[in-house]
């Protein structure tokens, strides 16, 4: 798979992009916590933030950051909850996943546990726009045609998020990431995010 080819004028713009739109967002970041905060640790012991090794661009490995949506002991009751996956291909998604606190079902649905990778945003690990970082047993698990969307930095959002998220097929998934790297530019990006807030706002396919 090749994208399309970008200017090194967008790269930098894109980037002062990031970097403005990280900063701003990470002052939203900070107030939202002082109200989140309680009600993530009062519901369960643990952290409030979690981290997470993701694939980034051309298969760097980098640390994501969120806010704790689940129970601790999530990763090691993920085995028993397989025959449950609602999504086909690598990934695992669950409607009602007991496995998420109700506080964290409420944070995943306004996606407000995702604020903290503003920070990986200012690191340059991601992007504002782009696709979702996978898991790297994810990836350990792609044709050669889905590792083409791993060719641009790893986004916030993308046109998956504005079309649906979790109620699409895997397959409709890669699909939309590898659109969007042939149609990256600064309007393309713009008009995703756009689309995004009314999304964030419904709370479509969050879960």
């Amino acid at each position: 798979f090749s994208g399309r080819e970008v200017s090194l004028f967008m790269l930098l713009l894109k980037r002062a992009m990031d970097i403005l739109g990280g900063l701003v967002g990470l002052l939203i970041t900070g107030i939202a916590l002082i109200f989140v905060a309680p009600a993530v640790k009062l519901e369960s012991p643990g952290p409030l933030l979690f981290s997470q090794k993701r694939v980034g661009r051309n298969g760097r490995i980098f640390k994501i950051y969120k806010i704790r949506s689940m129970y601790q002991d999530a990763e090691e009751r993920l085995a028993e909850l397989q025959d449950q996956n609602e999504v086909d291909g690598p990934v695992f998604k669950m409607t009602n996943d007991p496995r998420i606190t109700p506080a964290g079902r409420w944070l995943r649905k306004t996606s407000i546990d995702e604020l903290p990778q503003l920070v990986n945003i200012l690191k340059g690990d991601m992007s504002i726009v782009g696709p979702r970082p996978p898991l790297p047993k994810e990836v350990a698990q792609y044709s050669d045609w889905d590792w083409g969307r791993l060719a641009v930095r790893p986004g916030l959002t993308c046109y998956w998020q504005v079309s649906g998220r979790s109620n699409l097929s895997f397959d409709e998934w890669m699909r939309l990431d590898l659109k969007y790297i042939e149609e990256q530019g600064l309007w393309t990006d713009l008009r995703i995010i756009a689309r995004t807030v009314g999304v964030v706002l419904r709370g479509d396919g969050a879960y």
